[in-house]
């Protein structure tokens, strides 16, 4: 009795999600121009103003200096801002106020007056 190798073929590979063709996108197809023309209109729409923005608005008006915690509490109660829901926005505006006096120097609208206390700059 001889003895004959018996070969295995190699089976073909799976098709995985990933290994699928995707549907060609058409060249130049992209979002209806209606909404393109809406987002750029800024008809009816005002632009929101930022937590740092409306610190300089208050500080401008106030004459004394403010803690973020006041600024953040005197933007709530006037409108100017509210915070969409962070957990620490006070820290936040103390941050972009640093970042923005470190930035900008002498031409920054905040100045430090204090520990943690700031006033516009005139």
């Amino acid at each position: 009795m001889s003895k004959t190798k018996t070969t295995k073929k190699a089976a073909a590979p799976k098709a995985t999600k990933s290994a699928k063709a995707a549907p060609a996108k058409k060249a130049g197809a992209s979002k209806p121009a209606a909404k393109k023309a809406k987002a750029t209109n800024g008809e009816g729409k005002t632009k929101r103003v930022s937590a740092i923005d409306a610190a300089a608005q208050l500080l401008a008006a106030s004459k004394e200096p403010m803690g973020c915690k006041e600024l953040i509490e005197a933007m709530a109660a006037k409108g100017l801002w509210t915070s969409p829901g962070g957990k620490t926005p006070h820290a936040t505006l103390y941050s972009a106020i640093l970042r923005e006096i470190n930035v900008k120097g002498k031409d920054a609208r905040f100045t430090k007056t204090d520990r943690g206390r700031f006033a516009a700059n005139a």
